[in-house]
Formats: structure tokens, sequence, C-alpha cells
């Protein structure tokens, strides 16, 4: 019973229940993002691509039928973990005023055969009642991996539902738009990659400096502060990604926290705090574009880590 209130308190709210899963315990709900790309600092050539296939369509679709393009499509966001693929992909269902539904693997895998494809199939076919929609498929190596690397059956049966829905791209999914993230590209299926699929990469990199300097201040908003300069902290933590710094102010959080037990008083996170925080953290992206390099490397074939190669360069990063 509490489940179904629960269902009609969301429903009254900006939440809108679109499955349930036949033990009525999975729940997958859509909303309508209030986040747009004026929300996200930086990343210009990624909004930019976005723009072009995503956005334009619906806004000047007369343009876009002239060259035989409708509105719709799927997108492969890639990167170290950490850099937002997630707030981006919120921020296009924002930007089109578009449902969007946040699907994990764990919402579609089942105990049962056949099943696991059925709850995909059923996540597609709630999201074309819905349009304009955004599928957002997190992890999406967790669901799509290589076929020739699994050894269960069903593993590969619910790649195979996952592609038959990409193909339905072509005939039912107007207005409907996937996105997948991953930080390892590298391990999808390569039919995945084929165009028609998942035929847009685009590499999410770590913020620059002036979008570090920004991330800090929203996370330390709200705190007990001393003059801060979020400014020279943003310089001194090149490579970070947006979870690093999250992680640096709950540490400088702690360390303000047991200056306040010792004098009990509440003290104020210093710039020393957050120095220290960061003298105790190494950027967890550096792990990440060692491996990265070695694919875009020896096994890119097409290019298709041309970016990572670029950026690490331009950054002077080493393995």
């Amino acid at each position: 019973m509490s489940d179904r209130n629960d269902l009609e308190e969301r429903r009254r709210g900006k939440l809108k229940v679109i499955h349930f899963d036949k033990n009525d315990k999975t729940l997958v709900e859509s909303e309508k993002p209030k986040e747009t790309f004026a929300d996200v600092g930086g990343l210009e050539e990624v909004k930019k691509k976005i723009r072009l296939n995503f956005i334009l369509p619906l806004q000047q679709p007369e343009i876009f039928k002239a060259y035989g393009k409708e509105a719709g499509g799927s997108l492969l966001l890639y990167g170290p973990p950490g850099c937002g693929k997630t707030f981006l992909a919120r921020a296009v269902a924002g930007e089109i005023d578009a449902h969007f539904l946040h699907i994990e693997l764990q919402a579609i895998l089942s105990m049962y055969v056949g099943e696991s494809e059925h709850n995909l199939h059923d996540l597609f076919e709630k999201a074309r009642e819905n349009k304009p929609c955004i599928i957002f498929i997190d992890e999406l190596d967790a669901l799509g991996g290589s076929r020739h690397q699994m050894r269960q059956h069903h593993d590969r049966m619910l790649v195979n539902q996952l592609l038959l829905e990409l193909d339905g791209l072509q005939t039912f999914n107007d207005q409907v738009f996937i996105i997948g993230a991953t930080n390892t590209p590298w391990y999808l299926d390569s039919a995945l990659r084929r165009p028609g699929r998942f035929d847009h990469l685009l590499f999410v990199p770590p913020p620059e400096e002036p979008e570090r300097s920004t991330i800090l201040n929203l996370k330390l908003a709200g705190k007990p502060l001393d003059k801060l300069d979020t400014a020279k902290l943003a310089k001194d933590s090149k490579h970070f990604s947006g979870a690093d710094l999250e992680q640096v102010v709950k540490d400088a959080v702690e360390l303000a926290l047991e200056r306040t037990m010792e004098v009990g008083s509440i003290q104020p996170i210093r710039q020393d705090d957050l120095k220290e925080a960061l003298k105790r953290r190494k950027p967890t992206t550096l792990e990440w574009f060692a491996t990265a390099k070695n694919y875009a490397t020896f096994s890119d074939m097409n290019q298709d880590y041309q970016h990572v190669l670029d950026y690490i360069k331009a950054h002077g990063l080493k393995s």
C-alpha cells in the first residue's frame, strides 16, 4: 500500500512514473530537468555537436528535413569518471524540454529468462509514449559489453535486444534520443558503434581551471568559510575531476569539524584546510588517461579516441 501511496505522491510532483517491473519492485521515473547548457561550464565543442545533432532538428525541423534528417538519434559520452556526463545528459533534456529517463542496469536485470529483454523493450516503449524523451543509459559497457567476452547466453541476448531497440530509432523513435555514458568505450560491443546506433562519440574531459573554481565555490556554498582563494585552489588542482573536487571539500570539512570539536564553537573552513585536503588526494583521472592512451595508441584503427591523445598532449600528461 505504501508503494502505491508513494506512486500517487510522485504523480502530483515533478516526477512522472512510467514503468514498474512485474513485482512492483523496480521503479523507473522520468522527469523534466531544469538544467540547461547555461549551467554547463566549458565543453563548448561538445555542446556545439549536441546542438547540431539533437537540439536544432527539433527547433528548425524544416531545414533538417530538407537534408533527410529528423529529430532523434543517439550519442555516446565517454571520459574519466566523475566529470559530469550525467549532468550533461540532463542539460540536453533541459535544452529541449524533454522527459529524462535515467536507466541503470539494476532496473533492467531479472533472474527470469527473457524478462531482462522484456524490461528493456518496455522502457523504450514507454519512452516512445512520452516524446520528446531522452533515454540515458549510464555505464553502458555493463549493459552493452562485447558479446565475444560473455560466457552467459542471457547476457548476449540482452545486448541483442539493445541493438534491436537502437535499430528502432530509424522507424519508431522520432523525438526519442538515446544518450549512453561509459568510462570504458573500448569494452563496448562493436555492433553498438555501427552507423545508425551510437555513431556520435563525444569525449567529456576533466574540468578546466575556471570550471574547477566554479565547482569549488558551489560545493563550499552554505558552509562556514574563512576568506578563501578558490582561484588559487583551482590552479593547484590540475586534472582533478568534479567528483575529486567534491571529495576535497569533504576532507576540508572534516578538518574544520575536528577544530570545532576541540574548541567547542563553529570553526570556518580555511584555505589551509583545502590546501591540506588537496595534498592528500591525487586526481583519479590520471589512471584513466594512462589506460585510455594505450587503447588510443595501439588499438584505435578508426581514430575514435584521437581527442584523448590531443588532450594528453595539450595538458602535458605523462603516462
